[in-house]
């Protein structure tokens, strides 16, 4: 693995691309060279400009790591989750009152919706950098063939932050050049048009990018993949069929099926454990991993925080007293470590940002044998498989070592909040030992973005939209029976089916709002029905299908649930886009970017560019 992390260049690259779109000032995309590490110096041999793409993926694998990681923010905008921090008003629950242009857009007790818009242009930046200058006369020393190999990979880094971009914001601004002089005339261009260009240069990026790479690096696989989502969200789908038939085809790539890894000879466990371990993700006997982030405790570069799972996304076990009581109303759980029933260990010390719903935990699990549900190999977790764990109820409380109760024999609630402190969860996913934290929350680890389980649910969709219920139900039941589920028939096969089969299988790893309103689109596009219910774009904002699936779905909304704060879950139909930070619009003194339908600002909007200013 050549996951290169030289500190110096990193600083130049990132730098170089930082927006400052916390203020109003006219710096929004502007170069800020900090040191002499500038691209001049640097991005002058094959050694530099990969330094640089591993910069890049290195500012794009923060999504997933830290306490409130970004990644929840698109698990949130779903049918799959809420946020469950109900002990104060600013976490993202009532969408219509906090999710404004010019609200607290990227913070911790927030949401991430600006990390997201930050962070993609700082890694179209750093692209544009190496796209730019890996064609310059500085870099003449480098073959042609290594140099469309960086050209490649590069695309696939700007694709990848547009995918999101356009998936997230719709209409944005689209820079394809390296900036190095103040700029602040951008305008919005138009979703479909930015697309078109991203097809185009992932075409180029799977000719020359090698099948075969660096663990940590970009493969020829995760080039097709990428394009495959860009050829769906353009409805091309016998492309996007051919993008993903090439890697499934490819023969260095297929499903993981037989026990691997650190925990191989634990025969309590199965595949689905064997497939998340950290320690497994990058090892040469994972065929699946068509690309991953890598975060290794002790490294340059690894996150000092760590992935944070077991903190982001299990219940708030960690309080005992009034949240967690035993029948007989005495607090029930320790937050220590090291005690003699160490749920800290176990489970870690969970807040429940990332609060699942009962269409995830409940609903699609329609197979007593999958193992991704399943409590008895410790895949899955209950609040029953937690035990009373305080220790001063050893010989004083008969509920010591017992398992966790939600009613007491008078049917009185032993649990303060069962939002935030009672639901359960896929431990197989969220279980991260952790080097740094004590309690544990979750420590370093590599982290999937694709692996060959979705190419298959992505060719299942391109089939489906074509009417092709069989061979979307053939590539269904191979993530299905690889989990040890009876297979589907063709008659069960709709949209709707393999988003719940996402669902099972890609929890917490998908950027679940993206591919909601990508598929949105694509209802708006097509004319196809969902529940008998058809779309246009032209209404796009104000009845649409990502948000229709969420009041089906997700309990929460649909009831518009209250917090025990006094908070109410709400979302609207204009939530299929994101707002356009407020910051980003006022910085832009010279050109217009558009905001999104329904949020403050749009009536100033003007026509996207249907050409990208090159």
């Amino acid at each position: 693995m050549k996951n290169i992390s030289n500190k110096a260049f990193v600083v130049s690259v990132i730098t170089v691309t930082t927006m400052a779109l916390a203020s109003c000032k006219k710096s929004w995309l502007d170069p800020k060279p900090l040191s002499v590490y500038v691209p001049e110096n640097t991005l002058v041999d094959i050694q530099g400009f990969k330094s640089a793409l591993s910069s890049i993926s290195n500012n794009l694998k923060a999504e997933w790591y830290g306490d409130a990681s970004p990644n929840i923010t698109e698990q949130i905008f779903s049918e799959e989750s809420v946020e469950g921090t109900d002990d104060k008003t600013g976490p993202a629950q009532n969408l219509d009152q906090l999710i404004r242009p010019d609200a607290q857009l990227n913070h911790t007790d927030f949401n991430k919706i600006g990390f997201f818009w930050d962070r993609q242009y700082v890694s179209i930046r750093a692209a544009n950098v190496v796209i730019t200058r890996i064609q310059a006369p500085e870099a003449k020393s480098i073959s042609d063939s290594a140099r469309n190999v960086i050209l490649g990979q590069a695309y696939f880094f700007r694709s990848y932050s547009y995918y999101r971009l356009v998936n997230q914001f719709g209409d944005v601004p689209c820079p394809m050049k390296e900036i190095t002089s103040p700029k602040t005339d951008f305008f919005s261009v138009k979703r479909e048009v930015i697309l078109q260009r991203m097809k185009s240069d992932l075409e180029f990026a799977v000719k020359w990018v090698p099948w075969v790479t660096d663990k940590g690096d970009i493969n020829r696989a995760a080039c097709y993949h990428q394009l495959a989502k860009i050829n769906l969200a353009l409805g091309l789908f016998d492309d996007a069929i051919a993008n993903c038939s090439a890697v499934i085809s490819q023969g260095s790539y297929k499903l993981v099926t037989t026990r691997f890894g650190v925990d191989a000879a634990n025969a309590k466990k199965n595949v689905t454990w064997d497939l998340h371990r950290p320690d497994n993700k990058a090892a040469a006997a994972n065929t699946e991993v068509l690309y991953l982030v890598t975060d290794r405790f002790g490294t340059p570069g690894a996150f000092s925080s760590g992935l944070q799972t077991m903190r982001n996304a299990t219940p708030f076990i960690s309080i005992g007293a009034p949240n967690l009581v035993t029948p007989s109303g005495k607090a029930g759980v320790s937050a220590s470590q090291g005690v003699e029933i160490d749920n800290m260990m176990l489970y870690g010390r969970g807040i429940g940002r990332c609060r699942s719903t009962p269409y995830y935990y409940n609903d699609i699990w329609d197979d007593p044998n999958d193992e991704r549900h399943d409590s008895t190999s410790g895949n899955w977790m209950y609040m029953e498989n937690i035990r009373y764990s305080n220790p001063a109820l050893k010989g004083t409380d008969t509920a010591y070592g017992l398992r966790l109760r939600l009613y007491g024999p008078t049917g009185r609630l032993l649990c303060l909040d069962t939002l935030r402190d009672w639901y359960p969860w896929p431990q197989y996913k969220t279980y991260i030992p952790d080097q740094i934290n004590t309690p544990w929350r979750g420590g370093n680890g590599d982290w999937y973005v694709f692996r060959l389980a979705e190419t298959y649910l992505l060719r299942a969709e391109a089939y489906m939209w074509k009417g092709d219920a069989a061979n979307a139900a053939a590539d269904v039941n191979a993530v299905r029976t690889r989990a040890k589920c009876a297979p589907y028939p063709a008659s069960k096969m709709s949209i709707g089916t393999i988003l719940d089969e996402r669902a099972r299988e890609l929890y917490y790893e998908e950027p679940r709002k993206t591919e909601l309103t990508r598929i949105s689109y694509l209802f708006a596009k097509t004319g196809q029905a969902y529940n008998g219910k058809t779309y246009t774009l032209a209404n796009f904002s104000t009845s649409n299908f990502m948000v229709d699936r969420i009041l089906e779905k997700n309990i929460f909304y649909a009831k518009n649930f209250v917090t025990v704060h006094g908070d109410q879950f709400r979302i609207s139909p204009y939530h299929v886009l994101w707002p356009v930070p407020q910051a980003a619009i006022l910085a832009n003194t010279d050109g217009r970017i558009n905001q999104n339908l329904g949020y403050t600002g749009s009536g100033g909007n003007v026509p996207a560019l249907d050409k990208i200013p090159e």
